[in-house]
């Protein structure tokens, strides 16, 4: 397995759609594992693959936060088919705005139906910070970034935040040349 790096905040490729995984093969079982090391080693509990550039319908979430007791879950094309209408609100974050994070409501339940890591179809009911994750991750997946939820003002100081430290990056590596 490897690690892969995290796209961040203002990368366009994070608004970018992903497309349907077709069948099942080795090698996106590899990028699923690699992804949920990834993940791990961030840390973090859930990353999409656009997350890592690549734009295919693909999650992995542990939220069992227990290193000796890891619950990883892959999701393969997951499509939300039911939510509640009883709200939730948590603070999240992600891995692609890094040491930002936000009260969010969503759903406190949703139903997903996905494919696992072999490729078989399954079925999912989540609750609590589960289903938020689920909903955060599908979100990445149709280029929606948690920040969409906040107020106008919030996410435009949050994207001019990041352009600002992206641009100081590439300032730092041209001067480093």
């Amino acid at each position: 397995m490897a690690e892969l790096d995290i796209i961040t905040l203002p990368d366009p490729v994070l608004r970018e759609v992903s497309k349907t995984v077709e069948g099942m093969d080795a090698a996106t079982q590899k990028l699923l594992k690699d992804m949920l090391e990834t993940m791990y080693a961030a840390p973090g509990i859930g990353l999409a693959a656009i997350q890592v550039g690549v734009p295919r319908r693909l999650i992995t979430i542990d939220v069992s936060r227990d290193e000796e007791n890891r619950q990883p879950l892959f999701l393969v094309n997951p499509q939300i088919v039911w939510r509640s209408d009883e709200p939730n609100i948590h603070e999240e974050g992600c891995l692609s705005i890094p040491e930002y994070f936000a009260e969010v409501e969503r759903p406190a339940r949703v139903k997903v139906v996905y494919r696992d890591f072999e490729g078989k179809e399954q079925e999912l009911e989540a609750e609590g910070i589960l289903a938020t994750c689920i909903q955060h991750e599908v979100d990445h997946l149709n280029g929606v970034l948690f920040i969409d939820y906040l107020s106008k003002l919030k996410r435009d100081m949050v994207v001019k935040k990041f352009t600002k430290i992206a641009r100081e990056k590439e300032r730092s590596r041209a001067a480093a040349m």
